[in-house]
C-alpha cells in the first residue's frame, strides 16, 4: 500500500488491508509478531554530541590551527613565555565557544516527548491501557478528549463532535472537525485529510475509535524527525570570511617571512638571530587576538540581545541575523497570536466593530467609527448573550486570560465580556438542561437552558444553513417575521465579512412551548428566531504592523508559510502590508505543480504560501537559498522544525514554541513577539558592524607591526621589537579597546540601509587601502622612536626596543579612536560617546607602563624604564596617527563637498 493513501479507503477496506478487525482489533499474538517486525512507536534519536566533542569543535578554525603550530614554533625555539601565552589564547577562545554552544542536539529528544506515553487499546476484543510504544500498525485505539495522538491512525467511527487541535503539526489555528468516510479527492494535502489523525497532535473534543496506519519513524512526525537529522550544519557568512581571510594572513606570513628569512641569510646573519626575526614577523603577521575577540565580542552582543527578547543559542548566528534579507514566518502564533478574536458583529441591520486581540477582554465596541455602549443597543446585547449561553468553552484567569475549550467559542466568551457579559454569571440565572453537539452535516451547535420557569434553546451555526431553520428575526428588541430581503441582506454582510477572511457565526434563540423527553436536532432547531452574525479572525499581532514597515524600510522581505488556508494568509499578509497587487499566493499542491525553474523564477512574487506540508517549507527555503538570499525561518510547531534547521538562522518562539524547534533554532524570541526578531536583526547589524570595527582596527595594527619588521630588516636594522613585545600587544593592550569598539554604540540609521551581500568581503579593497595606510603611520612612528633613542640619543639596543615596544601599543591605542568610524571625525562622534574605549585605553596603557617598569616582567619583555623626556617624545610620536586620519577624513569631507 503506497505511504499515505489510507484516507482513500473506507473502514473495512482499511481494516481488511490491515489484516485488523473494526471492533475485536489484533489478538496478542499478532500484536507480538508486529512488534518484532515493525519495532517499538519511537522515534529514532541520533547519538547525542558529547561535551568533548562540543569543545574539540572550537578547535577547527584554520587561524586556530596556525596559532597553534606558531606556538609550536616558539616552543622549538625555547621562547616558553611566547608558546603559552598563545595556547592560552586558544583554550581561552575554545572554552568560550564551548559555555555558549554546550546545548547538545536534542530535537529528537524533543519529539519523543511529543509522544503519548500510555494508549487505550483494544486487543481481542478487551480494553487495555498499554505503553504507546508498544502499538503496532493494525492497533485498534480508543480516542477522547484530551488524549495525545500515538500513532498515524484512520478513524473508523467517531462522535459527532470529535476535533482534532492539529496546529503544531500543519499550522490550522482552529480545531479541526473530523469524519470517518473515505474521501475522493486524488492527492490531499496533510491539513485536509479529515479521517486520519497524527501522531503528536491531540483531541479537542468527542470521541473516536481508530486503527494505527503508521508508527514510529513512519509517521509524519517520523518524517519530520528525519528531515531535521538529513539538514547539514553550515558556516554562517562570518565563519567562511575569517577562514578565508585567516588563510590570506597566513600565506602572506610565509612570503614575508621567507623573504626576510632569504635576506637576512644573504646578509651572513646568525641562524639563531634570523631564527628570531622570522618568529617575530610571523607573530607580528597573525591576529592572535581576533578569534578571542569575534568570540567576546559575539558573546557580549548575545547579552545585550537577551534584554532585547532574543536568546542567542549559536554565537556566529548573531552576524548571519544581521545579513537576513528575507524572513519566512510561519503565521499561527508568529504573525498572529493564535487566539480567535470577534472582529466585527452584524445586529440590528448594523455592523459593529470589536477592538482588541486574543483572549484577554480587553477592547471597544465601534458603530459607524464611533465608541458606543454594547448596553445601549438590544440587538449586540441579545447577540452575544446567545454567543455565551450556546457554549461549551470557559474563559479562565491564571495570571493571564486563557481559553479551556474550543478556540472559537473562546473568542465568542472574550467578545461578550468586552461588553460587561460573562458567561459564569449568566449560568446562575440561566441553567444548563441539555446540549445537542455540533456535527459536520448539520452544521449547527445547540444548547438548552431553563431561564425561570421557560426553556430556551440556543443555536449557533453556519450563517447559510442556520438561516434556512429561522421563522422569525429580533430588531432592536422587538420579535418580527423574517423576510425574504432580510436574508438576502444578512447573507450578504456573510459575504462581505467571508471576504475579509473572517470565520462568520450566525446566533438565534427558541423558547419552548413543551419539554420534550428526548431533545433532538430535528425537533429543536426549527422557527428560530436569528439574533445576529459574529466574525471572527486568528488577528496580527499588533506590533507585527510596525515590525513588518521596518524590515520594509531595511530591505528585508517578508514571507508567510502557512498550513493554514489561503483567503485567510492573503487577508493577514495584506492587512500587515507585505501582499501587493501583483503578489502571487501558492497553496502547496498549486507550489507541487510548479517545476523547479518554474518555481525559481516566480519566488520574488510571493509573500504567501498556504496550505503547505513541512516537504514544502524546506523546497521554500532552500529555493529561497539558491536565489543567494539570506533566510531567517521562524516557527513554533513541530511543522517548522526541518525548515527551522534548514535556513541560515533558524527562530523558535519561546512561549509557544514546541520543544522540537527550539532545539534545532539559531534562536528563541523569549516573548514570541516579531518584533523581537526584528529588534535581534538590527542588534545583528550592530554587532557585525562592530565586528568590522575592530577588525579593521587589529588588521591595521598588524600592518603597522608588519611594517616595523619587514621595514627594519630590509634596510638592515637589528631586530626593533621581539616575539614577545608583538604578542603582549597583539594580546593584552589591543584585545580590550578591540573589545570596546565591540561594544560601540548602533548607529541609529542602521535599519535603513539595505542588507549587506553575503559574499561581502571582511576587509573590502578600499578598506584594505586606508589599514595599510594606517599601518604606515604606526609603522613610521615605532620606527621613528627606534631610530631616535638608537642613533640620536646613542643608546643601546634594549632601550630603544623598549621605546618602539611602548610607541607601538600606545599608538595603537591612539589609532582605536579612529576605527570608530572611516568618514566621520571622532569629535562629531562625540569622544565620550564610547565610555568603554576610554576605559579600556586607560586600562591598557596602565598595563603597558607595569610591563615597562615592573622588576619581574622587565626580565620576560626584555624593557627597561624611560625617563621624563621619552615619555614626552612617546605621546607626541603615538598620537600622530590620530591626528594624520583627522586631517584625511576633514579633506575627503571637503572634496564631497564640492564634488557633490
Amino acid at each position: 500500500m503506497e505511504k499515505n493513501k489510507f484516507y482513500h479507503l473506507t473502514a473495512e477496506k482499511t481494516a481488511a488491508l490491515l489484516k485488523s478487525d473494526l471492533n475485536l482489533g489484533l489478538n496478542a499474538e499478532e500484536a507480538k509478531k508486529r512488534f518484532l517486525e515493525f519495532g517499538p512507536n519511537q522515534l529514532k534519536e541520533k547519538k547525542a554530541i558529547s561535551p568533548f566533542r562540543i569543545f574539540f569543535e572550537q578547535f577547527q578554525d584554520f587561524i586556530i590551527w596556525v596559532l597553534i603550530g606558531a606556538a609550536l614554533v616558539s616552543g622549538f625555539l625555547k621562547e616558553w613565555v611566547d608558546a603559552l601565552a598563545i595556547i592560552a589564547i586558544v583554550i581561552l577562545n575554545a572554552i568560550l565557544g564551548f559555555i555558549q554552544e554546550y546545548r547538545a542536539e536534542k530535537s529528537l529528544a524533543a519529539l519523543k516527548k511529543l509522544s503519548s506515553p500510555i494508549s487505550k487499546v483494544i486487543r481481542a476484543g478487551q480494553h487495555d491501557i498499554i505503553a504507546s510504544g508498544e502499538l503496532v500498525p493494525g492497533d485498534l485505539i480508543e480516542l477522547e478528549a484530551g488524549d495525545n495522538i500515538p500513532a498515524d491512525s484512520r478513524i473508523v467511527w467517531l462522535t459527532s463532535n470529535f476535533n482534532a487541535q492539529e496546529a503544531s503539526l500543519t499550522g490550522e489555528s482552529t480545531p479541526v472537525p473530523k469524519t470517518a468516510l473515505a474521501l475522493e479527492e486524488k492527492d490531499i494535502p496533510l491539513a485536509d485529510r479529515a479521517n486520519m489523525v497524527y501522531l503528536g497532535t491531540s483531541v479537542a473534543s468527542g470521541k473516536a475509535r481508530a486503527l494505527i496506519a503508521y508508527t514510529g519513524m513512519q509517521t509524519e512526525l517520523g518524517k519530520i524527525a528525519g528531515m531535521i537529522q538529513e539538514v547539514q550544519e553550515e558556516t554562517t557568512p562570518l565563519q567562511k570570511k575569517l577562514e578565508q581571510f585567516g588563510k590570506w594572513i597566513v600565506y602572506l606570513c610565509f612570503v614575508l617571512v621567507a623573504l626576510v628569512f632569504g635576506l637576512e641569510i644573504l646578509r651572513g646573519g646568525k641562524m639563531l638571530d634570523v631564527f628570531l626575526t622570522a618568529v617575530s614577523l610571523a607573530v607580528a603577521a597573525i591576529p592572535e587576538g581576533l578569534p578571542a575577540v569575534v568570540t567576546i565580542a559575539l558573546a557580549l552582543g548575545v547579552q545585550k540581545m537577551v534584554r532585547r527578547h532574543a536568546l542567542i543559542r549559536k554565537l556566529p548566528s548573531v552576524e548571519t541575523l544581521g545579513c537576513a534579507t528575507v524572513i519566512c514566518s510561519d503565521k499561527t502564533g508568529t504573525l498572529t497570536k493564535n487566539e480567535m478574536t470577534v472582529q466585527a458583529v452584524f445586529a440590528d441591520n448594523a455592523i459593529f466593530k470589536v477592538t482588541g486581540i486574543g483572549y484577554e477582554p480587553k477592547g471597544e465596541f465601534l458603530l459607524e467609527d464611533k465608541t458606543i455602549n454594547p448596553a445601549d443597543f438590544s440587538g449586540l446585547n441579545k447577540s452575544l448573550l446567545c454567543a455565551s449561553l450556546c457554549n461549551a468553552a470557559q474563559l479562565t484567569r491564571n495570571g493571564a486570560y486563557k481559553i479551556i475549550g474550543d478556540p472559537t467559542e473562546g473568542a465568542l466568551l472574550t467578545a461578550a465580556a468586552k461588553a460587561g457579559i460573562w458567561k459564569e454569571a449568566l449560568e446562575k440565572e440561566f441553567s444548563f438542561v441539555e446540549e445537542i453537539p455540533f456535527d459536520s452535516e448539520r452544521k449547527k451547535m445547540t444548547i438548552v437552558r431553563r431561564d425561570g420557569s421557560r426553556v430556551v434553546a440556543y443555536v449557533k451555526g453556519a450563517p447559510d444553513i442556520l438561516l434556512i431553520d429561522c421563522a422569525q428575526i429580533e430588531e432592536k428588541g422587538v420579535v418580527r417575521k423574517i423576510t425574504e430581503l432580510d436574508k438576502k441582506r444578512i447573507l450578504e454582510v456573510n459575504a462581505e465579512l467571508s471576504n475579509q477572511a473572517l470565520r462568520v457565526l450566525a446566533v438565534a434563540y427558541r423558547p419552548l412551548e413543551n419539554e420534550p423527553d428526548v431533545y433532538q436536532a430535528k425537533s429543536v432547531e426549527k422557527e428560530l428566531i436569528f439574533v445576529g452574525l459574529l466574525a471572527m479572525i486568528d488577528p496580527p499581532r499588533e506590533e507585527v504592523k510596525q515590525a513588518i514597515i521596518e524590515c520594509k524600510e531595511a530591505g528585508i522581505k517578508s514571507i508567510m508559510i502557512t498550513g493554514d488556508h489561503k483567503n485567510t494568509a492573503v487577508a493577514i499578509a495584506r492587512e500587515l502590508g507585505f501582499f501587493q497587487e501583483d503578489s502571487l499566493a501558492l497553496t502547496g499542491e498549486e507550489l507541487d505543480r510548479l517545476s523547479d525553474d518554474e518555481f525559481f523564477a516566480k519566488i520574488e512574487r510571493i509573500p504567501v504560501y498556504a496550505r503547505v506540508s513541512p516537504e514544502h517549507k524546506l523546497r521554500i527555503v532552500r529555493a529561497w537559498r539558491k536565489h543567494g538570499a539570506i533566510v531567517a525561518m521562524t516557527g513554533d510547531g513541530v511543522n517548522d522544525a526541518p525548515a527551522v534547521k534548514e535556513a541560515d538562522i533558524g527562530v523558535a518562539m519561546g512561549i509557544t514554541g514546541t520543544d522540537v524547534t527550539k532545539e534545532v533554532s539559531d534562536m528563541v524570541v523569549t516573548d514570541d513577539n516579531f518584533a523581537s526578531i526584528v529588534a535581534a536583526v538590527e542588534e545583528g547589524r550592530g554587532i557585525y558592524d562592530n565586528i568590522k570595527k575592530f577588525v579593521h582596527y587589529l588588521l591595521s595594527c598588524n600592518a603597522g607591526e608588519i611594517l616595523v619588521m619587514f621595514i627594519s630588516s630590509l634596510v638592515g636594522l637589528p631586530v626593533p621589537l621581539l616575539p614577545i613585545q608583538i604578542l603582549w600587544v597583539n594580546l593584552v593592550t589591543d584585545g580590550l579597546p578591540a573589545l570596546a569598539l565591540g561594544v560601540d554604540p548602533t548607529d541609529p540609521n542602521i535599519m535603513h540601509r539595505p542588507p549587506r551581500k553575503p559574499d561581502e568581503k571582511v576587509v573590502p579593497k578600499s578598506q584594505a587601502f586606508i589599514m595599510l595606510a594606517q599601518g604606515s603611520f604606526i609603522a613610521f612612528c615605532s620606527l621613528l622612536a627606534f631610530t631616535f633613542v638608537l642613533f640620536f640619543e646613542k643608546e643601546g639596543v634594549l632601550r630603544a626596543r623598549t621605546a618602539a615596544f611602548v610607541v607601538l601599543s600606545c599608538s595603537q591605542l591612539f589609532h582605536s579612536f579612529n576605527c570608530r568610524s572611516t568618514t566621520e571625525s571622532l569629535f562629531k562622534i562625540g569622544v565620550f560617546s564610547n565610555k568603554k574605549l576610554i576605559l579600556a585605553n586607560l586600562v591598557s596603557f596602565l598595563l603597558q607602563m607595569v610591563a615597562v617598569y615592573l622588576p619581574f616582567l622587565q626580565r620576560i619583555f626584555k624593557t627597561e624604564p624611560l625617563g621624563l623626556f621619552d615619555w614626552v617624545l612617546v605621546i607626541g610620536i603615538s598620537s600622530f596617527p590620530l591626528w594624520a586620519m583627522e586631517a584625511v577624513k576633514a579633506i575627503n569631507k571637503k572634496i564631497k563637498l564640492r564634488t557633490g
